[in-house]
């Protein structure tokens, strides 16, 4: 592997006596001399805003893309998954805490440095149809992954941001030219459940950058809900958002509702009932999506994708693995109806 170098931040904005405010994330934060943002990964050092996680990797597989999750985009394909550390939401119930409320040179966890042209040949060498950046939020490694992603879509290479959607336009722009797939998390559609989940109560940013990573830049969508008990389980909150993705994102976009597992702050909570689940995918469905999942439901009816038109199956899943795939050139065989999506010829 590679040496890690310093590496100047693409977006932040020079004030006068030595501050200078970030524009990687929507917090904007306003950093002074020696100090770091809110997500810790970034350090004003003599006016100028540095990144310390410049491929510094802290955690690198090879998974099926249905762990993001992803369904419509070449299901059963396997994508080199990575993260680093740190994040810009602190969420209480994170799986992944140990990564993403890390903070570079304080953390625990080590990291290894991987060049741009290191993933991708690696990507390559274990057979993946791309990169995928996940386990902590992508966005504060901005500038790592424009130029991996950038070389990815030279190599031939599809790529996947797995985030919260909380990033300025100006990022988004940065790396829309390179990015295939935006899989992002609506944890709420109130600014009460947005503060008691991230500590931030304007989400209205998130809602923008979804529908620029579409409508902008073209990529696929696919939307994830968290559900937790007595933070985002009401009826009108889980409406809205389904109503929103219904008239902004349109019927065909998917929505997974998953299960929530209790864990470090919310260790206290009870796992979040199936019962609940099955009512959020009837929610959907009567706001008219066609494609509502269920995650963390091993075995569940609401894991496969069934035709929108003939309500036939096409694919069935069991967790990760594809157990039954019927698609033909990416069409049902019953009627003939595209699914929404890109799958294999």
């Amino acid at each position: 592997m590679g040496t890690a170098k310093p590496v100047e931040s693409l977006l932040y904005e020079v004030l006068g006596g030595g501050e200078v405010r970030c524009g990687t994330c929507l917090r904007r934060c306003l950093i002074r001399e020696g100090e770091r943002g809110y997500c810790g990964t970034r350090v004003n050092e003599g006016g100028r805003l540095f990144t310390l996680i410049y491929g510094e990797v802290s955690s690198l597989s090879v998974n099926p893309i249905e762990k993001k999750p992803v369904f419509h985009f070449y299901p059963g394909s396997r994508w080199l998954s990575l993260g680093t550390l740190g994040c810009n939401f602190r969420c209480p119930g994170c799986q992944n805490w140990e990564i993403s409320h890390a903070v570079p040179g304080q953390a625990l966890r080590n990291t290894h440095f991987i060049s741009p042209a290191e993933l991708v040949d690696l990507a390559q060498r274990y057979g993946c149809l791309g990169l995928s950046w996940t386990f902590n939020e992508p966005t504060i490694w901005l500038e790592y992954a424009v130029d991996g992603a950038r070389l990815a879509r030279e190599r031939g290479l599809f790529t996947n941001w797995v985030t919260n959607g909380y990033l300025t336009p100006e990022a988004l722009d940065l790396i829309g030219p390179y990015l295939d797939v935006f899989r992002v998390d609506l944890k709420g559609f109130s600014k009460e459940t947005y503060q008691r989940i991230a500590h931030l109560e304007d989400f209205s940013g998130i809602l923008n950058a979804t529908k620029q990573a579409k409508n902008r830049w073209g990529m696929w969508l696919e939307v994830v809900t968290n559900v937790i008990p007595g933070y985002n389980d009401d009826e009108e909150g889980l409406r809205r958002i389904a109503r929103w993705i219904r008239s902004e994102l349109g019927e065909s976009t998917p929505w997974h509702v998953t299960r929530f597992f209790p864990h470090l702050e919310l260790s206290h909570l009870e796992p979040t009932p199936l019962t609940t689940l099955e009512r959020v995918r009837r929610i959907g469905q009567e706001e008219g999506l066609q494609f509502v999942y269920l995650g963390n439901a091993p075995g569940h009816p609401g894991e496969n994708t069934y035709c929108p038109v003939c309500g036939e199956i096409l694919i069935r899943r069991y967790v990760f693995d594809i157990t039954q795939y019927n698609l033909k050139g990416g069409r049902c065989p019953h009627c003939q109806a595209p699914l929404p999506g890109k799958f294999p010829p």
